[in-house]
């Protein structure tokens, strides 16, 4: 499974972004996609996954009613809609994704720059 997000950039705080993750490769066999960030000095954190056939969701604390994840199965594609960014969540994005739920995500994308100016 090949993974490429898209759709990072520079935004003012209180705007929005959409990422987008393209599988390519063995997609059937992926249990779920989730979307990580990094922040420079900080650990990489799930920010939200998605179950690829379920739709099953979840979201950390931070992301809860700002940001929305969502899949489009016929495009292989996952997206991140962020609303309402923060200074804070100025970080790399990387999209990932795993075959079974107990297993580490194994596949990543390049990661995409997000910075949000106060």
């Amino acid at each position: 499974v090949q993974l490429q997000a898209f759709g990072g950039g520079l935004v003012q705080a209180g705007g929005s972004l959409r990422l987008s993750c393209a599988a390519s490769g063995r997609t059937f066999n992926i249990y779920d996609m989730g979307w990580f960030r990094q922040a420079p000095g900080k650990e990489r954190e799930l920010v939200s996954r998605i179950n690829w056939r379920g739709g099953r969701i979840y979201y950390a604390d931070s992301a809860k009613g700002r940001f929305s994840i969502s899949r489009d199965n016929a495009k292989d594609t996952v997206y991140l809609q962020m609303n309402n960014l923060k200074p804070e969540d100025t970080a790399v994005y990387y999209c990932a994704a795993r075959r079974m739920e107990n297993l580490p995500y194994e596949y990543w994308g390049q990661g995409t720059q997000v910075t949000v100016s106060s």
